[in-house]
């Protein structure tokens, strides 16, 4: 089977409007976690990473009509729009629209402004598909918050099975009302911006973004270059929303990915975590990544720059991996203070320079889904 890499991408946040402006902003440590004081569940407000909407109609007027699209449309087709511009010879009769996803159009809910199909998941892919002219019916991938991650997953098999020979893998989520109504019913949304693996957690922060990567063989990149390697998922079907306590699940994915593609844990250069800063979910992952061996190894959550992206979250995460590999770079785990789970992590503190050759992905999600992603720099 053939070697499939990550190649062009973009990156849509209130970071910045492409992959270098996240980039030069994580490199200057800011957050776009701001608080929030437009919500009816919040009181004295609540802290999120939230667009400002002109903005977006300002950036999607020069490829189309912002009035034909909801707002996550707009975000998905801009990022799958600077993808596509990176590679103009790209040819789309051969490429396939993978969508990653957890709520989509839900905002729509109590709006008229479009037909009442939009709020369907395939029918927003088919919309993105359709502004591009692609003419191969969309995929949706949507596991709670591994969407991203596992949509790359998808792309890559979809891509081995010879459904297509390139992939554009797209996500995206909002921050609704219907999603803050949702969390805020657990009571894990923090009254602070999140603070992983910290001793003082308060819970979750959230952000809304959208993302997109291709996925395909080498030939349209020169030089360095990064290799999707391999996933696995696994699940532990512990609790609808609670992590396992063992990290069970976790593990499973971890080491039989390891196994499977017969790397060390040893070998493994730098860690990129889920990271909610959720009491019980930073523990999980802690236990799972000690049962895997991996204490040692640099690890960061960038929740802390974007919040919890739900079903774009992984998704930008892999690409902001991609990145930290090609230009040997660890980025501080933005917010962390100290310790607050019972294994030993390597949290990663500050920006660094660092040789890095592989990387390992994680992520996981409600109803127990858990997901593994090697990535290696190809020179």
């Amino acid at each position: 089977m053939s070697m499939n890499y990550l190649l062009g991408d973009s990156i849509i946040s209130p970071l910045g409007f492409t992959t270098e402006e996240n980039l030069k902003a994580i490199r200057n440590s800011e957050s776009a976690l701001k608080l929030q004081n437009n919500s009816r569940f919040f009181e004295d407000g609540y802290y999120a990473s939230l667009f400002d909407n002109e903005i977006i109609d300002e950036k999607f007027n020069t490829i189309g009509n912002p009035f034909s699209y909801t707002k996550l449309e707009k975000l998905m087709i801009l990022s799958v729009n600077q993808v596509l511009d990176q590679y103009p010879n790209l040819d789309l009769s051969e490429t396939g629209l993978v969508v990653s996803t957890t709520k989509g159009n839900i905002d729509q809910l109590e709006k008229e402004q479009f037909s009442p199909d939009r709020i369907f998941l395939w029918k927003m892919a088919q919309v993105i598909a359709d502004f591009f002219g692609i003419n191969k019916k969309p995929d949706v991938v949507s596991n709670a918050c591994i969407s991203g991650a596992l949509a790359i997953k998808t792309a890559n098999d979809l891509i081995a099975a010879g459904r297509f020979k390139y992939a554009i893998v797209a996500g995206g989520d909002l921050v609704s009302d219907f999603v803050l109504s949702g969390f805020q019913s657990f009571q894990a949304i923090s009254d602070q911006p999140c603070r992983p693996f910290s001793s003082d957690r308060k819970g979750v922060s959230l952000g809304e973004a959208a993302a997109a990567v291709l996925v395909g063989p080498s030939a349209l990149e020169s030089g360095e270059k990064v290799e999707y390697i391999d996933a696995v998922t696994a699940n532990d079907a512990n609790h609808i929303s609670g992590p396992s306590r063992t990290g069970e699940g976790l593990f499973q994915s971890i080491s039989r990915l390891l196994n499977r593609n017969k790397i060390e844990a040893k070998e493994i250069n730098y860690l990129s975590a889920h990271g909610t800063a959720t009491i019980y979910n930073d523990e999980m992952e802690a236990i799972a990544f000690n049962r895997a061996e991996l204490s040692h190894v640099p690890v960061n959550s960038l929740k802390g720059f974007y919040g919890h992206t739900l079903g774009t979250s992984a998704l930008i995460e892999t690409v902001i991996t991609k990145h930290s590999l090609l230009n040997n770079e660890l980025y501080t785990s933005l917010n962390y203070t100290d310790s607050g789970v019972s294994q030993e992590l390597n949290i990663i503190r500050e920006n660094k320079s660092e040789e890095l050759e592989i990387a390992l992905k994680t992520a996981s999600g409600f109803g127990g889904c858990n997901l593994a992603m090697l990535l290696k720099k190809d020179r």
